[in-house]
């Protein structure tokens, strides 16, 4: 199924800087209604669509508030994210990656499900290409993202009868402060976010936004794993549930 921006309602997570401003922007550009840009300081914007929203994905609380303060939604882009170097030698580490990239994008569809829901909208959750392999420097994270995978996977199958869609976006390297001092080859966030809402707009499951993920984007979609998502979906279907 297919999800036009034009005349919707988007929130952004961590819509004030990086991939997140780029997707509150391009979002703009395609005529959305409104939208909502997450974020946990103060920000303001200039056109009068965008609403920016008190947003911490790590404060369930404060993700409630949020949610009582948007009436309707028709797409949420869980975006807001963090990377830390480590060696998994830090428990602490890989529990605040997974309290944000994990957890976070977690509570905050469980709080806006009712609008989706009403709205028979649309989850884009911007993982990484470290959902399916892992960068040796950034393990956590690699682990936090993977593990964000297999729970946009999840959701898909579980919210499908709710006419939600759920899309899990395979970032690469992106020009962003969270990459800054990582010296490979970087798509803009502008392109990144350009690509994010075209393959919403196209109904995309999986969508590869960037250079470096388009190359692995035939392989995934065509490979065993994607067909094993699909098998098991179609028996969890089929079985009662429990």
């Amino acid at each position: 199924m297919m999800t036009e921006i034009t005349g919707k309602t988007v929130l952004v997570t961590g819509g004030n800087r990086g991939i997140g401003l780029a997707l509150v922007e391009e979002a703009l550009s395609r005529g959305a209604h409104q939208v909502y840009a997450g974020t946990r300081r103060t920000w303001t914007h200039s056109d009068e669509r965008v609403t920016p929203l008190a947003l911490d994905v790590t404060d369930p609380a404060a993700i409630q508030v949020a949610a009582g303060a948007v009436e309707s939604l028709d797409i949420l882009v869980n975006n807001a994210g963090i990377a830390l170097y480590d060696d998994l030698t830090d428990r602490s580490a890989l529990e605040r990656q997974l309290a944000v990239n994990l957890f976070g994008p977690y509570e905050v569809i469980q709080a806006f499900l009712p609008q989706l829901s009403q709205a028979r909208g649309a989850i884009v959750n911007n993982l990484s290409l470290n959902a399916l392999a892992p960068l040796p420097m950034i393990p956590a994270y690699s682990v936090s993202k993977a593990a964000a995978f297999n729970l946009t996977q999840s959701l898909r199958s579980l919210l499908a009868a709710r006419g939600i869609r759920v899309h899990a976006v395979l970032t690469g390297p992106t020009d962003t402060d969270m990459t800054r001092g990582f010296d490979v080859p970087k798509a803009t966030a502008q392109s990144v976010a350009q690509a994010i809402l075209d393959g919403v707009e196209r109904g995309e499951e999986d969508i590869f936004p960037d250079p470096l993920a388009q190359t692995v984007a035939d392989a995934w979609r065509g490979g065993a794993v994607k067909a094993l998502e699909g098998q098991l979906a179609a028996l969890a279907m089929a079985v009662p549930a429990l």
